[in-house]
């Protein structure tokens, strides 16, 4: 069984590495560094090491023991969470592909299985909720530190609770409540509270918010120079693509900004029948039904376009 597999390979190796995607959002953090205190459970010492993450964030236990590199060249063994393909790795993949064996943990249903052992659930809402179940079979003890890492990517992957929730999901976040995590706490911090950074993003996104096809689009974005002008890290922009989408009528909201590397990334939602993941795989991208994104090359203009004229095709 994979499960099998992936125990005895975590408990032959020596140096191990966590990774996950670029611009981590909640799930991407939260599972990292669940899977760490899992690990260090087991008596093994892992590197996690995150790129950028906003300091929304920093809440987490452990957070402040995370690297952003490592002198490492080669790990016994590297384990990707919450990414479904290996560019998304962006400045890591080495870590990755160096290490003698890899294993892939994700939920999404684009995932191209990229390691030597992948276990994928495209059921799960979040890769945090595929964890409680990876531990629970492990045998390891579910610890309050653990289920806050947990609920946070649970929440925030989900939109509090409010797509790709499973009845598991509800059923986990009481047995998370039970050890004494403030789900409440973690809601309005992981998804409300906003450092001055976001709330300046937020508000030049609303100002330039478009509604098209009769109220069915919301379309908006934020610029190089917005992110320069607000003092804004990765993370920061987290939350801006569910404005639109929390509007009456619209049926997909759009939000592009700029990333580091002169390229735009592309963040979708969806209200019911339009899956935007077979938008964002044709981005080159992926993700789920109802959230998915991808990161693409072009002017704002030039991607609107090319978006907008996708998700015409499906209202």
């Amino acid at each position: 069984m994979t499960l099998d597999t992936i125990l005895e390979e975590i408990k032959k190796a020596n140096k191990i590495v966590i990774l996950t995607h670029d611009g981590p959002d909640g799930d991407a953090i939260g599972s990292s560094i669940a899977f760490k205190l899992a690990l260090e459970s087991l008596g093994k010492n892992p590197d996690v090491i995150i790129p950028e993450y906003s300091k929304n964030f920093i809440f987490l236990p452990e957070i402040e023991n995370i690297k952003t590199t490592s002198n490492i060249e080669k790990y016994d063994l590297a384990i990707a969470l919450d990414c479904a393909d290996s560019k998304i790795l962006k400045g890591y993949e080495e870590y990755f592909e160096n290490a003698s064996k890899k294993i892939v943990i994700d939920h999404h249903g684009s995932n191209t299985m990229f390691g030597d052992i992948n276990f994928i659930n495209p059921v799960a809402p979040a890769c945090c909720q595929i964890l409680i179940g990876m531990f629970e079979y492990f045998e390891i003890e579910l610890t309050k530190e653990i289920g806050e890492c947990i609920m946070t990517g649970i929440i925030t992957d989900t939109g509090g609770f409010s797509h790709n929730t499973t009845y598991e999901t509800f059923e986990f976040a009481a047995e998370i409540m039970r050890l004494g995590v403030n789900i409440s706490e973690i809601f309005r911090k992981g998804l409300h509270v906003k450092n001055k950074a976001s709330f300046e993003l937020q508000k030049r996104a609303m100002n330039r918010i478009e509604f098209l096809e009769n109220g069915k689009i919301a379309f908006t974005y934020i610029t190089e120079k917005d992110l320069e002008e607000a003092n804004a890290m990765q993370g920061d922009h987290e939350g801006i693509v569910e404005i639109g989408r929390n509007v009456e009528n619209v049926e997909v909201s759009i939000f592009i900004h700029a990333t580091k590397n002169n390229c735009y990334k592309v963040s979708l939602r969806s209200q019911d029948y339009v899956d935007v993941s077979n938008i964002a795989i044709m981005l080159g991208g992926g993700g789920h039904q109802k959230a998915a994104a991808a990161t693409v090359k072009g002017t704002i203009e030039q991607i609107k376009e090319k978006v907008i004229t996708e998700v015409k095709k499906q209202l």
